[in-house]
């Protein structure tokens, strides 16, 4: 499993994390015992949020006795965004997940709180140790501008976004601005929505055919191709062993020039969209 620089943090963080939403959904063991793998294959990156259900406690129980080992980040809801709210919203999380502190802590999506406030929160959160970084999640350019006025640089270790092969409208202007200011990128549900390409389609015929040549999944080259440039990292979830070693199989894997650019004529960009895509 290959690592890099997330943002502004410096320590190494997988460039295929484990992603935990609607993780709670299935079996608590199996749950617990898909992270607990996951670390074991190199996969330190571990995403969750206050919004995911039942999933902070499932990552404290796999984490328990690990943490070091582990690159942890939660989200606060944007309604919770408040100064105070913030605040309270990150020592629910922490005693969810059983630990004293999160690697790093995002601003789920922007809301109608002044991010001045949230910013603050976030500052004071990491001066007492209980987040030693911060960053945001499902912001486009122009909100990344406001919050790097109203942070400073250096600040916004990364902004989590939406981005698989079938959408890719943060190649546009948002993975550039990330790159241009030192901020990871970090895609979620990169698979998409239950609509990866099946491998009759032209699509799936074309990563079958790049997999094949280096003994891999069309999964692990999806997960190649969303994490070719140094800035971007992913976080699939993985309920089960074999996903999750499917997953960690991608963190190894290097695309030729010739592969990549078979894949972006498979799955062009498109017009860059007037609002950044989430889900």
């Amino acid at each position: 499993m290959r690592h890099r620089r997330f943002g502004s943090v410096h320590r190494p963080v997988s460039i295929v994390g484990q992603g935990t939403w609607r993780l709670d959904e299935a079996p608590c063991r199996q749950a617990v015992e898909a992270l607990r793998l996951g670390l074991d294959l190199g996969m330190n990156h571990i995403d969750t949020a206050e919004m995911y259900g039942d999933a902070e406690p499932l990552v404290g129980e796999a984490i328990a006795g690990r943490r070091d080992e582990v690159f942890l980040v939660s989200k606060v809801l944007p309604q919770n965004a408040s100064r105070r709210g913030t605040v309270a919203a990150c020592e629910r999380s922490l005693a969810r997940l059983g630990t004293d502190r999160l690697d790093c802590y995002l601003l789920h999506w922007r809301g109608s709180i002044p991010l001045e406030e949230t910013v603050a929160a976030l500052e004071s959160l990491r001066e007492s140790g209980r987040i030693l970084s911060w960053g945001v999640s499902n912001f486009d350019e122009e909100d990344l501008a406001e919050a790097l006025a109203v942070a400073g640089p250096g600040r916004i270790a990364c902004n989590q976004v939406l981005y698989h092969l079938e959408e890719r409208a943060i190649e546009h202007a948002v993975l550039p601005w990330c790159e241009r200011h030192g901020v990871a990128l970090v895609a979620y549900s990169p698979f998409g929505q239950g609509s990866f390409p099946a491998p009759r389609t032209p699509q799936g015929r074309v990563l079958e055919r790049i997999a094949a040549a280096h003994g891999a999944s069309p999964r692990q080259v999806a997960l190649a191709f969303l994490t070719r440039t140094p800035s971007v990292l992913a976080i699939p979830k993985a309920a089960t062993a074999d996903h999750v070693r499917q997953n960690a199989g991608a963190g190894d894997l290097v695309l030729s020039e010739a592969d990549v650019a078979a894949i972006d004529a498979a799955f062009p960009r498109g017009r860059r969209p007037r609002t950044l895509p989430t889900i």
